[in-house]
């Protein structure tokens, strides 16, 4: 799967997907897309990715894994995973359970807000990381210098995606890689390989600008507390560490 210019398109961070997003990415010339919804286990990314996939669009599972609590949350996407993480464990405990499934590490939107990574984050575990994410639309001109910074400190390849939490910003953004992809094996390879050319690609002009605002503007509810009380107080939430399908091995890293 690759586009006719021999480069293969991929908006490696998503978190809504159905047929318009299918559409669009396919109108935006869009060859893969990362599936990583928010507070889904990954059995069902994995169902509602396979669903959408297709011979035009390749659709992947990925994981956004919360790390550490709700006030000092990290963010932390993984793809390639044999088996599911939960949400709100310690950042060095995720970091080891994906060093330990072999999983492709991406950093996302480093040092944005409250929900990035640090530089001194990413160097720390820089072992466990394969990429960093250097464009998203919710990113501002200065934010972008300051993650390409951090990139080029932790020698990682660099990665764009839509961070598209609204159906019509899908293929805002992307990352283009030299090779065909035709499988999920083969772009979390071409992610995390650093020998791979990328060019790091977003959409441009006054249309761009509305989508990345209306981005921007979601965050609001992104971080309410009405997702603060459903995802804390039940315990029950399917990506909870204190969720039955986790059968406590997660306990010793759990924050909640």
């Amino acid at each position: 799967m690759t586009s006719p210019d021999g480069w293969t398109r991929i908006d490696t961070h998503v978190k809504v997907l159905d047929d318009r997003v299918v559409a669009r990415a396919k109108r935006r010339g869009v060859d893969a897309l990362v599936y990583a919804p928010h507070f889904t286990r990954l059995p069902d990314v994995r169902r509602r990715a396979a669903l959408y996939s297709d011979d035009d669009l390749l659709v992947v599972p990925g994981r956004e894994v919360f790390t550490g609590s709700w006030r000092d949350r990290r963010h932390v996407l993984a793809l390639g995973l044999d088996a599911p993480v939960p949400d709100f464990i310690t950042l060095a405990g995720a970091m080891r359970e994906f060093d330990r499934q072999d999983a492709t590490v991406v950093v996302p939107h480093p040092e944005f807000y409250s929900v990035g990574l640090s530089e001194a984050d990413i160097l720390e575990h820089r072992d466990a990381v394969d990429a960093v994410e250097t464009y998203n639309p919710k990113l501002r001109r200065r934010h972008v210098r300051r993650v390409r910074a951090i990139a080029r400190a932790a020698d990682r390849p660099r990665t764009a995606s839509s961070y598209a939490h609204l159906g019509r910003s899908v293929g805002t953004a992307w990352t283009a890689v030299d090779r065909r992809v035709d499988d999920a094996a083969e772009l979390v390879a071409a992610v995390a390989d650093p020998d791979v050319s990328r060019r790091i690609v977003h959409r441009a002009g006054p249309r761009h600008q509305i989508e990345r605002t209306a981005e921007f503007a979601h965050l609001g509810w992104e971080n309410s507390w009405e997702k603060l009380d459903r995802v804390l107080l039940s315990g029950t939430e399917p990506t909870h560490p204190d969720h039955v399908a986790y059968d406590g091995r997660f306990d010793d890293v759990a924050v909640y």
